[in-house]
């Protein structure tokens, strides 16, 4: 769902006016008074970070925002070309739904395009004129100005425009086209598990970092020590995570770690639970509040949970995000009020007002 800043406001108001008593006083007349766009755009980052708002956007907000927006795209484009590796899936929902063919900057250097069939196919220069090139982001700007860079001795066989799904506001003028702004900080789910932040991050892992185990195999025994040792990877990230955090009983410490270790996964601790046996666990049955109290022992900003309802709870407990790999949907502050207006589970009508706002400030621009 797409909120404009003016509503989202109206979401947040009531969290700003608590959050601004315990600003230093140079922030609260930042907040009151009107003054150079540079300082406030510190303070607004300083609030945020206070109150812990992150943009995250997923697989199928991806797709929604190219659905809803696809008209910005003139249809005389004859090839779309994304730039590896994140610009990569949006030109090709781009490819799909203008029904042109599509490659990646590499392989149209190299005079290739993806052709039905086949892995790819040469085109001769005079056959497709008008290209358009694709990037998931910008943010800095700078692998936009490399993108252009590569492609600048191309300019005069080809009318090159370029496209970038989303940018932090400020960078619109760096490309032709664009469909959304987010500002930073942000997530996307196709590039998270790489983010440079996971080091303040906490991951689960039984459904996270590997399969969760069989009935059969959770026996508290031989066959779980088996399954711990030789677990199937799932979601192995490439950079170094903060916290591992499990329900996993502490006397499969060594077993663990070794499989961490043989996974070339990378993190500064391991948090287990300090039970006896699986009987201790299920009685005790407090996996949410396990987590949600080593999130909260350190300022971590991101909590990676496989089972909804745990997720659910650890966001209940901890008042932080947490990303939930059974949907890739992240849980903010749920089921507290606020977090219900903006879903419309309480006073629906608020938030189809919201959106029929957001659409006129829309035609506006």
């Amino acid at each position: 769902m797409l909120i404009h800043p003016s509503i989202m406001f109206m979401f947040i108001g009531p969290k700003l006016k608590q959050s601004k008593q315990n600003l230093p006083l140079n922030y609260t007349k930042l907040l009151s008074t009107e003054i150079s766009r540079k300082k406030v755009f510190c303070a607004r980052k300083f609030v945020l970070d206070k109150i812990n708002i992150m943009n995250y956007r997923n697989i199928k907000d991806l797709n929604n925002v190219i659905l809803e927006r696809l008209s910005i795209i003139p249809r005389d484009f004859d090839l779309i070309v994304g730039v590896p590796r994140s610009g990569m899936l949006p030109a090709n929902l781009l490819s799909l739904y203008l029904n042109r063919p599509y490659t990646d900057i590499d392989s149209f250097l190299n005079g290739h395009i993806y052709k039905a069939g086949a892995r790819s196919q040469f085109f001769e220069s005079g056959e497709h004129k008008k290209v358009l090139v694709v990037d998931d982001s910008i943010a800095s700007g700078s692998a936009m100005t490399e993108c252009k860079e590569i492609l600048k001795h191309l300019e005069d066989k080809f009318d090159i425009k370029y496209c970038a799904i989303y940018v932090i506001p400020g960078k619109e003028k760096m490309v032709d086209y664009y469909f959304e702004k987010v500002a930073l900080p942000r997530y996307f789910q196709w590039n998270i598990l790489n983010h440079t932040t996971l080091e303040k991050a906490c991951f689960d892992i039984d459904g996270v970092l590997c399969a969760d185990p069989s009935p059969e195999q959770n026996d508290d025994g031989e066959k779980y020590i088996d399954f711990i040792l030789n677990a199937p990877p799932l979601f192995i990230p490439g950079s170094k995570i903060g916290t591992i955090v499990t329900s996993r009983l502490e006397k499969y410490r060594k077993e663990t770690e070794t499989w961490l270790a043989a996974n070339d996964i990378k993190y500064n601790d391991l948090v287990m639970l300090d039970l006896p046996n699986m009987e201790a666990r299920q009685r005790a049955n407090n996996h949410g509040d396990h987590k949600a109290k080593a999130y909260m022992a350190k300022p971590y900003v991101l909590f990676i949970e496989s089972e909804i309802n745990q997720a659910v709870e650890i966001n209940r407990i901890s008042k932080k995000p947490v990303l939930c790999t059974a949907n890739f949907e992240m849980i903010f502050e749920s089921e507290s009020f606020r977090y219900n207006l903006k879903s419309g589970k309480h006073l629906p009508f608020l938030r189809k007002y919201a959106l029929k706002v957001r659409d006129q400030i829309r035609k506006i621009k």
